[in-house]
């Protein structure tokens, strides 16, 4: 916790470090630092035979009991803070590290030393995957702190709360960390690790708290340090001048009213309509954006709801979790998509081999290969729920590559009078995106995948973020390429990824000919505001110069100067 500073403000020290911006506004105030994590043993204390098995016990005991703490924070949080918690709290009942965690007792650990054993076997595995496994690592290293300080009666770790409004400064965070704060209190927030997909720069963006990731240097300040982050130029001032800063705050959090009051529908301000759409994980987090101005839900995530799931459920349960989002959104635009499953999102009941690199294995739309009567259930499931509300959703599938995939999951879509579409996040699907739409009625762009799948960056290296974020002129050229098929056959063509969430990348987005942006509920209101400032002719300017740029940096220095 850091207290008031003196500062002189006749001679200010000012320098900066640059990151990647992930969630516009500005933040000042002295820095917080994380807590210091719980000491972790670097060796065992032998237990004796006859003490193993309760020894056991006390550590299945001390995850069960962090898994439950997760889990009712997951049902206090909503959108993505929810999903985030809940998938850690599943995490930390996870039968392969607890199993780890078992086999070390057994041969003499004790249970704090076991839980060291089982997640550096863990972290050693998720390493050498690579790709989105990597992104694992944090949370697993977050769910051993807590166990080890559980198991020595320690308080739990993570952010402390500060008496004034603070700038949090981290290497990276933990999900629980981050869903936890108070937007009241920590006015802006900067990682040097992480990247613009990551589930700090997620949950921050639902939170409404000023965040910037991948920024080197941060380490070197230390905590008490005023400092003032900028989320839309990814700049952090350390030591500003007081005057300036104070000014640049109160102008962003004018700009932030004015965004708020936004109301909707979605379009420029020459009367161009654009679905402003939300992203949603269950019927709780609908309910939650059903209050802002959304016109509807452009993802409905559908594996979120079965992470911690070990027996596949019934049609009928579908249906109803299906139902409530529908219900939610009744009369509007809701577009669902198929289980997302594998990589970090391994489903239980889904049987996932081991593979060398799951992010380009057998995940989303691939597991129907294996298993078709998956996702023929599911779809059994939504088309009841969309009976049952009256509704009529669309249905798309994750991982789409080929044509012929296009195909064969149309006429299972179209079979249950369902309308089908699929998501653009390989690059050969970007670039036949016109033969796709032979067989499905509409496109929906995940920019988070597209973006690591034509860098060949993990998406979760801060070493790659500069590759990974939605502004690379490659990734833009995908984009509008796919965009340019959509409306040559007049066929819808939304956004559903983060690039959707940043208010001047939308307008961009849009000048591409994308007819539809769905994002996280809190930036809903900031994408529509700022696309009623401009007009079609200004966005499609836009975007034809954005594709002659050469770095994130230029196109997003060329969009501003012509979107203001």
């Amino acid at each position: 916790m850091t207290g008031s500073l003196t500062v002189n403000e006749a001679q200010p020290t000012a320098h900066a470090v640059q990151g990647t911006p992930v969630v516009p506004g500005v933040g000042y105030g002295p820095a917080i630092r994380p807590a210091p994590r719980p000491s972790r043993p670097d060796t065992a204390v032998e237990i004796a035979e006859d003490a193993r098995d309760a020894e056991k016990e006390r550590f299945r005991a001390a995850a069960a009991e962090v898994g439950r703490r997760l889990q009712a924070r997951a049902a206090l949080a909503t959108g993505s803070a929810s999903e985030v918690l809940a998938a850690n709290a599943a995490m930390a009942e996870d039968r392969g590290w607890i199993g780890a965690g078992v086999k070390a007792i057994g041969k003499g650990s004790d249970a704090a030393y076991a839980a060291v054993t089982a997640t550096d076997q863990f972290v050693a595995m998720f390493a050498k995957l690579g790709g989105r496994m990597a992104e694992r690592i944090t949370d697993l290293m977050d769910i051993c702190d807590r166990v080890i300080a559980e198991l020595s009666d320690l308080p739990e770790p993570g952010v402390p709360t500060p008496s004034e409004p603070s700038v949090l400064l981290a290497e990276d965070l933990a999900p629980a960390d981050t869903a936890g704060l108070d937007a009241t209190l920590v006015v802006g927030l900067a990682t040097s690790l992480g990247g613009p997909t990551s589930h700090t720069a997620i949950i921050a963006r639902q939170l409404g708290i000023p965040c910037i990731v991948a920024a080197t240097g941060l380490d070197d300040v230390p905590a008490g340090t005023l400092v003032m982050v900028d989320g839309t130029t990814g700049r952090i001032e350390i030591e500003p001048d007081p005057s300036t800063a104070r000014s640049a705050v109160e102008e962003s959090a004018t700009h932030l009213a004015e965004v708020a009051d936004w109301s909707g529908p979605g379009r420029t301000s020459d009367g161009h309509r654009v679905d402003i759409l939300a992203n949603v994980q269950d019927g709780a987090g609908a309910r939650a954006a059903r209050s802002t101005a959304a016109d509807g839900v452009g993802l409905f995530r559908t594996e979120l709801s079965f992470l911690d799931r070990d027996v596949e459920p019934t049609v009928d349960e579908q249906a109803s979790i299906y139902a409530e989002v529908l219900t939610a959104f009744e009369g509007t635009k809701v577009v669902v998509r198929t289980l997302d499953a594998g990589s970090d999102k391994p489903l239980r009941f889904a049987n996932h081999a081991d593979e060398a690199n799951p992010a380009l294995g057998v995940r989303g739309i691939r597991i129907a290969e294996g298993n078709r009567g998956i996702l023929h259930r599911q779809l059994d499931a939504i088309a009841a729920a969309a009976a049952s509300t009256e509704s009529s959703p669309w249905v798309m599938a994750p991982m789409i590559a080929t044509s012929a995939e296009a195909q064969a999951f149309a006429a299972d879509v179209r079979e249950r009078g369902l309308t089908p579409g699929v998501m653009i996040e390989v690059p050969a699907a970007a670039l036949l995106a016109d033969r796709i739409l032979d067989h499905v009625d509409f496109l929906s762009i995940g920019t988070n995948d597209l973006a690591q799948y034509t860098m060949a960056a993990d998406r979760m290296s801060a070493d790659l973020a500069a590759l990974t974020d939605p502004w690379q002129p490659a990734v833009l050229t995908l984009v509008a390429h796919a965009a340019k098929a959509g409306a040559a056959v007049n066929k819808p063509v939304g956004v559903c990824g983060e690039a959707a969430a940043d208010p001047l990348l939308a307008c961009v987005l849009v000048g591409f000919g994308v007819t539809s942006l769905s994002a996280a509920s809190a930036a809903v209101a900031g994408v529509g505001a700022k696309l009623g400032t401009v007009t079609l002719e200004q966005c499609k300017a836009a975007a034809e110069a954005v594709l002659s740029t050469s770095s994130p940096a230029e196109a997003r220095e060329v969009a501003a100067g012509l979107l203001g």
